[in-house]
């Protein structure tokens, strides 16, 4: 299914800009500053093999303004990789779901899954964290914290009810969804992406900015494909585990 070609001029992205990657990085997605903020939020910063890339991006996206905060929405590579580098080149606050916030403090890059997986991560530091429940203002948007485990146990999604966007991270993507790791470590971790996937069935959605591939409108498809992945690795453990 091609991806829908009216989401770029979709109205719940105006004010946004979508960087979307390669399956290496992560998509960013630039909130630009309302009148009175102090600058622009980037919501995740791609893999630091990309980081220079994505500081060009980012420079060109914001024309000149300035880049107050770093969001993450969890903390495997390809999502925080270009942090390091982003908030030396623009002073940017870096936040972060709370879960990982100690080993982070502490950079216990085996407790951050990077040596496990043989990734790469610049250090950073962090300085505030993003519960969920919380509510994220930016851009003169509300974005509704959601916890989101399933592919990581401490990731988050944003909700922005009232332009019905969601910034799904890798719970949900148009096909799919992102490895489910706490399963390939031997703990569960089917159950949670089918109450996650069940959670943002129950919301308003009408655009989906996911953490890999392009926005999509078309949630109940991509629910109904993602379940069906979900179902098939629940009946084959070692399908999903290759």
């Amino acid at each position: 299914m091609p991806p829908d070609a009216d989401t770029p001029r979709h109205p719940a992205l105006a004010g946004l800009t979508v960087l979307e990657r390669g399956w290496l990085s992560s998509n960013n997605l630039l909130v630009h500053a309302a009148d009175g903020e102090p600058g622009a939020t980037l919501i995740d910063t791609g893999h630091v093999n990309h980081a220079a890339q994505t500081l060009a991006l980012v420079r060109h996206a914001l024309a000149g303004a300035p880049l107050a905060r770093i969001v993450n929405t969890h903390l495997h590579s390809d999502h925080c990789g270009g942090n390091a580098t982003l908030a030396r080149a623009f002073g940017a606050r870096i936040t972060i779901p709370p879960g990982l916030a100690e080993a982070v403090r502490h950079w216990q890059a085996d407790a951050l899954s990077y040596d496990a997986t043989g990734q790469l991560c610049e250090r950073f530091a962090i300085d505030d964290t993003l519960h969920p429940g919380d509510v994220l203002e930016a851009g003169g948007r509300r974005f509704e914290v959601l916890h989101a485990p399933g592919h990581d146990p401490d990731s988050v999604m944003l909700f922005d009810a009232a332009h019905g966007l969601l910034i799904s991270a890798d719970a949900l993507w148009e096909h799919g969804f992102g490895v489910v790791f706490p399963e390939m470590d031997g703990e569960p971790g089917f159950e949670d992406v089918g109450a996650v996937l069940d959670a943002i069935e129950a919301l308003p959605v009408r655009l989906v900015v996911p953490g890999h591939g392009a926005p999509f409108t078309d949630v109940s498809a991509a629910l109904a494909r993602a379940r069906s992945r979900l179902a098939s690795f629940r009946a084959e453990p070692a399908r999903h585990a290759k």
